[in-house]
């Protein structure tokens, strides 16, 4: 590992004012991601700031009113443990449990894993179908960007010299909603997503039909895909398996992926219909208090 220069902030100004110095610099979050690249020789930096002191970053909070705030810097072992996040949100607990084990849970956030930008991140697509807000500070000030569109390619973002992640925004669950994130992979020794799925839905009162849905899919394209014409084709349809493999084949059809070490273009289209599918019933399902058994032997209502 190259040597480099080492900067603990404690305020977000502070940390604005070590990103913008003009050296090559990036954030230290969990840095599961960060300094295996440093370590390999990946990413070459002049200046590291830890932004873990500074509380903001480290904050976890649930507003009845403004929804859920989750530091970048919020570990995964706090989200698996936050009683707000099981009973409000509790198909983030299925990202946050897929992250690596139980080791790099207690240093790596759901804001790393947006920073890092890989397509086939567990949280993103998560995020997506829970229309999370990404806040922003840098050098102008500070500014909201919607997850679906932070990621630019493989390992980059929207953030601008200067600028890191400060927190993520979830909106209130609406009446009636309900989500769930699955992924595929092909032993439990590679713990990279060959395909994942998020989905989101909002039923009606009786439950028999769809209101609105949001589906997006990890490992398809160049970045997480979000696929609004799926969800879109779900507004107003009956909750059966005719209306989920209308909306499965379009993210089907949405999806551009490659061929590597993990995974086919033919396997990877199919999967992303068929974890599609799973994913809208198990969302359905939360959304209805009904409590079944998800993919990892979960009860997925609830996470209690």
């Amino acid at each position: 590992m190259q040597a480099f220069e080492y900067v603990a902030a404690t305020t977000v100004e502070e940390a604005v004012k070590a990103l913008s110095n003009g050296k090559r610099a990036r954030p230290l979050s969990g840095g599961t991601d960060l300094l295996a690249q440093l370590k390999e020789g990946r990413r070459q930096l002049d200046l590291v700031v830890d932004v873990k002191r500074i509380p903001e970053l480290m904050e976890l909070r649930y507003d009845p009113q403004e929804g859920l705030f989750i530091g970048a810097s919020v570990p995964c072992h706090r989200l698996n443990a936050s009683a707000d996040v099981k009973n409000n949100y509790p198909s983030l607990i299925d990202s946050s449990h897929l992250i690596g084990g139980v080791q790099i849970q207690g240093r790596a956030s759901l804001g790393g894993n947006l920073c890092n930008a890989s397509p086939a991140a567990d949280s993103i697509p998560n995020l997506i179908a829970h229309n999370a807000v990404a806040h922003i500070a840098g050098p102008n000030g500070r500014r909201t960007v919607l997850v679906e569109e932070f990621c630019l390619a493989p390992g980059r973002t929207v953030l601008a010299d200067g600028e890191f992640l400060v927190a993520l925004q979830l909106p209130v669950p609406s009446k009636n909603f309900g989500a769930a994130y699955l992924r595929f992979i092909p032993r439990n020794e590679m713990d990279i997503a060959v395909v994942g799925a998020g989905a989101s839905v909002v039923l009606s009162d009786d439950g028999q039909t769809i209101q609105s849905a949001r589906i997006a899919l990890g490992a398809v394209a160049p970045t997480p895909l979000f696929v609004k014409e799926a969800g879109d084709a779900l507004a107003g349809q009956p909750v059966s398996e005719e209306s989920f493999a209308r909306a499965a084949q379009i993210a089907q059809d949405a999806a551009r992926p490659i061929n590597d070490m993990r995974g086919t273009i033919p396997q990877r289209k199919h999967l992303s219909g068929v974890l599609t599918t799973r994913a809208l019933r198990i969302a359905v399902d939360r959304a209805r208090g009904t409590k079944t058994v998800d993919s990892l032997g979960r009860m997925n209502g609830t996470h209690g």
